[in-house]
């Protein structure tokens, strides 16, 4: 058993007689650990990518907040007759009339 563990320490088994398969398969190893460093590295930019991407529609849906609440106070009755005033244009004293138009078929 010691003699087997001192033989993989010294790695006899790299140089021995079937050492082609040893190196094949410690290839194989290096490739597939080189794959998963690959994807864990890919996965983390997503990650960021998402977070960023999230920060990025939080912000926006705050500005369309901001916009739209400037845009139903400039609606109100009272801002617009306030801009008219300063371009001397009052609102009519007489209320609108509806005007019938009766088609004979």
């Amino acid at each position: 058993m010691m003699q087997n563990f001192y033989d993989i320490v010294k790695g006899k088994f790299l140089v021995n007689d079937d050492a082609l398969k040893n190196w094949r398969f410690i290839i194989f190893l290096s490739l597939l650990a080189l794959v998963m460093i690959a994807s864990s590295h890919a996965a983390d930019k997503k990650v960021h990518q998402i977070s960023k991407l999230s920060n990025d529609v939080k912000e926006l849906k705050s500005e369309y907040v901001d916009v739209r609440m400037r845009l139903m106070q400039s609606r109100m009755e009272s801002k617009v007759i306030k801009a008219m005033a300063s371009r001397g244009i009052v609102p009519s004293e007489t209320p609108p009339q509806k005007i019938k138009i009766i088609t004979k078929e």
